[in-house]
């Protein structure tokens, strides 16, 4: 699966999902297909990968992790956990994905070029980017720039493929809404007023909207750095087909609504531990 930036979450309204699948009419895929499809196309990687984010949740409320003490890894762990999630996420994706959609997302991913992008996506996914690779990824578009290299057209192009709708922004600010009030519903944090944190997000979105999308690009320039521009091409245009961008649409809005449910849980569970409680 394409690796998405958004920081630091995201989420998407499963009426959305739902809706789509309704349309569709199709029949439930079955068991074997789905636990294939996640391990081809690195789907069950990107699913895990959401708790190597979840440690830095208390960053949205304004504290750190160690502001918890020991128990907050546990709790993170217990919140995310992987084999939750892939039960979720295959629930979801069951009722929604058609056997067509799974048979033409697998076969590409399934190719030579799809197992290798897969390989370092899964890389990518499975640590948090470090201060060096942020770096590494903004030199590599700079030189791109500097070089008009046609690369980060093709980057641009697999960004705008894999979020046709350009949801990113309102998700990701729908889960920092849905967070900071589950945690000032427990207590955690001082009382929020939504209608006003509403605002605030709105008035952030511009600047969020290019910080997503320098970070987008940044990390695809890193990512795919081996890959040959013909390869990025290849994958480009394996994103923009329609049967695979309903592909995403639904697995976005899968990863999206786990992400928003986890959070709230994780918001209301860090109500047990005791801000700076001893290690």
């Amino acid at each position: 699966m394409r690796r998405v930036d958004l920081r630091p979450v995201a989420f998407v309204v499963l009426t959305l999902l739902f809706g789509f699948a309704a349309a569709t009419a199709q029949a439930e895929a079955d068991e074997g297909k789905l636990e294939a499809f996640l391990e081809v196309t690195g789907f069950d990687v990107a699913l895990e990968s959401m708790r190597v984010g979840a440690t830095n949740a208390p960053q949205i409320l304004g504290m750190e992790a160690d502001d918890f003490g020991l128990r907050w890894t546990t709790l993170a762990d217990e919140v995310f956990d992987p084999q939750d999630i892939r039960r979720d996420a295959k629930q979801l994706l069951g009722q929604a994905l058609s056997n067509e959609m799974l048979d033409h997302a697998a076969a590409f991913y399934a190719s030579d070029l799809g197992q290798r992008l897969v390989a370092v996506e899964n890389a990518a996914h499975a640590v948090e980017d470090t201060p060096e690779d942020t770096l590494r990824g903004e030199a590599l578009v700079a030189d791109m720039v500097e070089t008009g290299s046609a690369r980060l057209g093709t980057f641009k192009r697999m960004n705008v493929a894999i979020d046709p709708e350009n949801i990113g922004i309102k998700a990701a600010q729908e889960v920092q809404i849905r967070f900071l009030l589950a945690a000032s519903d427990a207590g955690v944090i001082n009382r929020i007023d939504e209608a006003v944190l509403r605002g605030l997000m709105e008035e952030q979105a511009s600047e969020m909207a290019l910080e997503i999308e320098a970070a987008s690009l940044a990390g695809s320039a890193r990512i795919y750095e081996s890959f040959a521009d013909e390869e990025v091409e290849a994958y480009a245009q394996a994103l923009e087909h329609p049967l695979m961008q309903k592909v995403y649409e639904l697995m976005n809005g899968v990863q999206y609504a786990l992400m928003a449910d986890r959070y709230e849980k994780l918001a209301l569970r860090m109500a047990e531990l005791s801000p700076s409680e001893e290690l």
